[in-house]
């Protein structure tokens, strides 16, 4: 008999049964939620008269619509304002612990739940947004849901779900100088499409993903629903429960050796079956810049932008050459920016934050670009004023923010003017993700952010490595 993936086995350890439906009634370990989301969540509980069960499993933060520069209460936007204000009253009313603005834990949702150590191996997570996969690296299924779901689980801690394949990514080999996880990911969905994953959870693994850190895991499993995928994981290792250990909800003392014990059986059987397997050579792979309306309209560094015919969606380039304004075949290197952005629960994490601080170190940001760094949580925000990166990005002409999810999604005064072109370390590059309808965005890792905020063009950070 084949071994099973982990995906098998916490689906099997987390079913409550089987719906009319077809769909697995799944239990939810634990769940997150944000200010977005939740409001009309809650108005249905009341509506309804239901409470909230298993309230000690949920934890809220607010991320998307606080501002990094003032943070003053009333905020200028009545609307942040108002959804800041509902998400305390029902946090207060159902008893959920709650990171508000003035907490040391507040941040971007993917950033403080590994951080604090909410997120363990062998559980499974949901939360209201769509970014939920960057809880996989640490071994668990981690779900984005939408807001009726988001109800379903206060109500009832589970949920009705329709089981996943499971694709295992392998990255052999070794990453070249220079090249960063963002620009791994970033491959991957420009290899798969970005509907090359519906219907399967993405197992990330080989040597490169294996000799990742967990930050840098995080980064590639945080953009698994780029590619289509509803989850995305790495398998529990060593570098996992070293992270875990000491953060303040981990387990303590025996209770973490024992629940280590048990997150090494979870890991994949050598032998697991899965319904495809892919493999890529980290060689192959350079610093990765998208040119059009998705993440999967990418090229390398060293390329030329496609043209449609070559395309297997010639309408979606065609569409992105229109909004975007470039020629086909013309070089990605040098095109002009006008905003940098570093940060988002892709890339706003401490390891982000030195690679890029590492580029700024003693130069300058171009006059014509306007620079943010916006840390992804109140720690990680602390962490790097400790190391002084602060003045580093400060000196060199970057604007230092508080934490939030800023310019990624522009639920905040932190957006987009007219045509401005964005490089940024966010993850969607959707018409108007970054807060203007004529809007362009280049992601791309935040060293090649922080090189192209240096020179106001898109250059290959490899010179300065």
């Amino acid at each position: 008999m084949a071994g099973r993936t982990l995906y098998d086995k916490i689906w099997q350890s987390h079913s409550v049964g089987t719906l009319p439906t077809g769909q697995t009634q799944l239990f939810i370990g634990l769940h997150l939620i944000h200010e977005i989301t939740t409001a009309p969540a809650f108005a249905m509980l009341r509506e309804t008269g239901l409470d909230i069960p298993f309230r000690e499993r949920t934890f809220a933060t607010v991320d998307h619509i606080v501002p990094t520069d003032l943070r003053r209460r009333p905020f200028l936007d009545p609307e942040a304002e108002e959804l800041i204000s509902v998400l305390e009253k029902n946090v207060a009313q159902f008893g959920v612990e709650f990171f508000g603005v003035e907490s040391a834990n507040q941040g971007i949702v993917h950033v403080i739940g590994p951080q604090l150590g909410l997120t363990q191996p062998g559980m499974t997570l949901a939360c209201g947004d769509s970014h939920t996969s960057t809880h996989g690296a640490f071994g668990t299924l981690a779900f984005g849901i939408g807001t009726s779901q988001v109800r379903d689980v206060l109500a009832t801690q589970t949920l009705a779900m329709d089981r996943l394949k499971v694709r295992r990514i392998n990255i052999a080999g070794e990453l070249g100088t220079g090249v960063y996880p963002k620009d791994v990911i970033l491959y991957i969905i420009r290899r798969l499409g970005v509907g090359g994953g519906k219907g399967f959870a993405y197992e990330y693994g080989g040597a490169v993903i294996d000799r990742m850190n967990m930050e840098e895991r995080m980064t590639v499993c945080n953009m698994s629903i780029e590619g289509g995928a509803l989850v995305g994981y790495v398998n529990p290792d060593q570098t996992t429960f070293d992270y875990l250990k000491g953060r303040l909800y981990a387990p303590k003392g025996e209770a973490f050796e024992r629940a280590v014990s048990y997150w090494k059986s979870v890991a994949s059987d050598a032998d697991a079956r899965y319904d495809d397997v892919v493999t890529y050579q980290g060689k192959e792979i350079e610093p990765t810049v998208t040119w059009g309306i998705n993440p999967g309209q990418s090229v390398g560094i060293s390329e030329k932008l496609p043209r449609p015919e070559e395309s297997a969606d010639p309408e979606s380039v065609k569409k992105a050459y229109e909004h975007m304004g470039w020629k086909p075949g013309a070089p990605i290197l040098g095109t002009p920016i006008n905003v940098a952005f570093i940060g988002s629960c892709t890339n706003g994490r401490l390891a982000d934050l030195r690679a890029a601080a590492k580029i700024a170190r003693g130069r300058k940001v171009d006059p014509s670009v306007r620079a943010l760094v916006v840390p992804g949580s109140a720690e990680v925000k602390k962490l790097a004023e400790r190391e002084g990166l602060d003045k580093i990005f400060s000196e060199a002409g970057f604007q230092w923010r508080e934490a939030g999810c800023s310019m990624c999604l522009a639920m905040n005064p932190d957006k987009l003017n007219g045509r401005e072109i964005s490089a940024s370390s966010s993850n969607r590059n959707f018409i108007g993700r970054q807060g203007s309808p004529q809007g362009r965005t280049l992601l791309m890792s935040p060293v090649m952010v922080a090189a192209a905020a240096l020179n106001g063009k898109v250059v290959d950070a490899r010179q300065y490595e």
